[in-house]
């Protein structure tokens, strides 16, 4: 493995820690979109300081950037605020305007420049490591290497500091202000936050891997846990992994790292989905089916109470006669007894069904609710 594969995996690993830690917050507020909306619209400060400055390397390029992700939050929030449209549809309304002007002015007047919207969608974490930090005639490694490493320290920072702040304002905006936290401030600063963050992986990665980073993991992580701490953790892993594997992806099949990576995020936020312990699709099909089960057993001892005592009770409720009044196959009806009995819920006197003191109990129960 050479010098530069390492670089490149390195940088991928700490943008996707960097992108997932900020994106569980995202998700668990419910404004992912708010990911893709600034990893577009912070396109147009990049713009308008490459014009104040005729200079890609300048800081303020990322200070515009940082600006106009602001501004795009800020416009979001007081065109929900009204409640005549829903935050959703203010996203999506504000930030398809930011980034097509911003495409407008790059081919108006950059068209010689280096901001090409491939670049900015897709971004190229192959060229990342010529891009190199120099000084007194050193070469301290690649520009992207510290800068994501700065973003990563900042994230951590941010969430170590504030991150009762962040627990309160994420699940219980009221009461956080009840305990004189103000939620618009906390909101401010962590979108502040993200904006940074979409901004110094933006130049590397591109805004489609901006955008996956922060939600796959995150997302994959929720399916996984409802410990925040634990999710925090997950979704660092899972961005560490995606970003590992997608390099090694792309470097087998040949194609673009950034999209490679970003599908191995999607990967495994499918196989989570599916595979999920407790709210995986394959899981819910079990407990679907459990409780089916459960609710077949309960209609068996109603039916058992119902008749119970009667003079048709030697004739409803034996089990020849259960297939034609409870319409089960007989496979099935055979199991649910079996299990009843098990449960001691019943017991059988060779066809005939009838109560235990238990399973006549679970029936006047069902019954009342």
């Amino acid at each position: 493995m050479s010098i530069p594969q390492i670089e490149i995996q390195l940088i991928a690993s700490i943008i996707a820690i960097a992108c997932a830690l900020p994106g569980v917050f995202l998700v668990l507020r419910k404004i992912a979109l708010m990911s893709d909306a600034l990893s577009h619209a912070i396109l147009l400060g990049i713009v308008l300081g490459f014009f104040l400055v005729k200079d890609l390397s300048s800081p303020l390029l990322i200070i515009g950037a940082a600006l106009i992700g602001l501004l795009l939050v800020s416009s979001v929030e007081l065109l929900s605020k009204t409640r005549l449209v829903p935050q959703d549809a203010a996203i999506g309304l504000i930030f398809p305007a930011l980034f097509s002007l911003a495409v407008l002015l790059i081919s108006r007047y950059a068209g010689n420049v280096h901001l090409d919207t491939d670049a900015v969608l897709l971004g190229e974490l192959a060229f990342a490591p010529f891009n190199r930090l120099t000084l007194f005639g050193l070469d301290f490694g690649p520009r992207a290497l510290y800068s994501g490493s700065g973003i990563l320290l900042l994230n951590l920072l941010f969430i170590f500091l504030f991150y009762k702040e962040l627990k309160l304002a994420t699940f219980d905006e009221g009461l956080s202000a009840t305990l004189g936290f103000s939620p618009d401030l906390i909101h401010y600063s962590f979108m502040a936050i993200v904006s940074i963050t979409a901004v110094g992986a933006f130049d590397s990665v591109g805004s489609i891997l901006v955008v996956a980073l922060m939600i796959a993991p995150p997302a994959s992580a929720y399916l996984l846990t409802d410990s925040l701490r634990k999710m925090l953790l997950l979704s660092a892993l899972f961005g560490l992994i995606g970003a590992v594997c997608g390099y090694w992806a792309a470097h087998f099949f040949d194609v673009n790292i950034a999209g490679s990576i970003a599908t191995f995020c999607g990967g495994i936020f499918a196989v989570v989905y599916i595979a999920a312990p407790e709210r995986g699709i394959i899981a819910g099909i079990i407990r679907k089916k459990r409780q089916h089960f459960e609710i077949s057993i309960t209609m068996l001892l109603v039916h058992l109470l119902h008749h119970e005592g009667t003079e048709l009770e030697n004739i409803e409720c034996k089990v020849p006669e259960l297939p034609t009044h409870l319409n089960w196959q007989s496979p099935i009806m055979f199991h649910i007894i079996q299990s009843a009995i098990e449960r001691n819920l019943i017991t059988k006197h060779r066809s005939l069904l009838k109560l235990t003191d238990r399973g006549r109990e679970r029936a006047r129960n069902a019954m009342i609710k």
